[in-house]
């Protein structure tokens, strides 16, 4: 088969490796537009090394970047992490049509931020979903899935990195032998057991001390490392990343520093503490919470 591989960063450059390490004939890449020129594409720099055409159009809507991709004479298509939208009439353009990696059991966390939200949402399992996908998002037929535990201190980095990431390269290896099989699945997802949301960011990441300690480091351990759960203090934003629950607030209003030591800064919510490892200061690196200042008694997020 002649593939076409889409994507880009670390992710796609990793599946390219596997691809081309296994002596899969890979015609071509395309990945994002440069960012910054200074800093290409980790795909791309891999293509560029392999001697592979490497293309970057700012619209896959374009007639020319049809034709340009239809003159690549693909038989497939590999999109390994693309944010741009695809329509439907690029992706069936390779005769064996593109298959797609979501790293989430679809239909469940459609959307762009698929990793935190099973994390902030407290939910103990997730996984990836290889698919066919359309003019949807992320609603075409399932090819295969494969799932992993959620574990009770697993952060958004943990899952991707230690499992989603390098489960996901496997599995589109072997997606891609089931194409070549002639047997890849075609599961239409259930519309019925939907969900949808949509980025992540630095709005969704405000911690309100009122909420039970659970669901706060719930919402600390899934937006570590990105966007970063924070606080007020002193009229400044304060991140939290490492963090663990505790069974008892002593009462305190929510948000209220109740102790400061080498082991953390035990903080106040609305059913149990918190206690906060790891932080960043606003304008600072990340330090342990020992070191950032932190008083008892001081109440946070006002």
């Amino acid at each position: 088969m002649r593939i076409v591989v889409n994507g880009q960063q670390a992710f796609g450059k990793a599946v390219l490796d596997a691809l081309v390490a296994r002596g899969d004939d890979v015609v071509a890449v395309y990945c994002a537009p440069d960012a910054r020129p200074d800093r290409p594409d980790p795909l791309k720099v891999a293509a560029g090394e392999r001697g592979l055409p490497v293309f970057q159009p700012k619209s896959f809507r374009d007639p020319a970047v049809h034709d340009e991709f239809a003159a690549l004479k693909p038989d497939l298509c590999v999109m390994a992490y693309v944010t741009k939208i695809v329509p439907s009439s690029f992706l069936n353009l390779p005769t064996l049509g593109t298959i797609q990696y979501h790293p989430s059991l679809l239909p469940l966390h459609r959307g762009p931020s698929s990793i935190n939200w099973p994390i902030i949402q407290g939910r103990t399992e997730t996984g990836l979903t290889i698919f066919w996908p359309d003019d949807g998002l992320d609603t075409g037929p399932v090819l295969l899935q494969k799932k992993t535990a959620i574990d009770p201190d697993d952060t958004l980095g943990s899952v991707y990195f230690d499992r989603l990431f390098p489960m996901g390269v496997d599995a589109m290896l072997e997606a891609v032998d089931l194409v070549r099989a002639g047997n890849a699945p075609k599961i239409v997802q259930d519309e019925a057991q939907a969900t949808y949301e949509s980025w992540c960011t630095a709005d969704d990441a405000g911690i309100d001390w009122s909420r039970p300690a659970g669901e706060i480091y719930n919402l600390i351990r899934g937006c570590n490392p990105q966007p970063g759960a924070w606080t007020v203090r002193a009229g400044a934003r304060l991140q939290i990343f490492d963090a663990c629950p505790e069974d008892s607030s002593d009462g305190a209003s929510p948000g209220t520093v109740l102790s400061v030591g080498d082991d953390g800064a035990v903080i106040a919510a609305g059913g149990g503490a918190v206690r906060a490892i790891r932080v960043r200061p606003d304008g600072a690196g990340k330090v342990p919470a020992a070191e950032a200042g932190l008083e008892t008694g001081e109440i946070l997020g006002a």
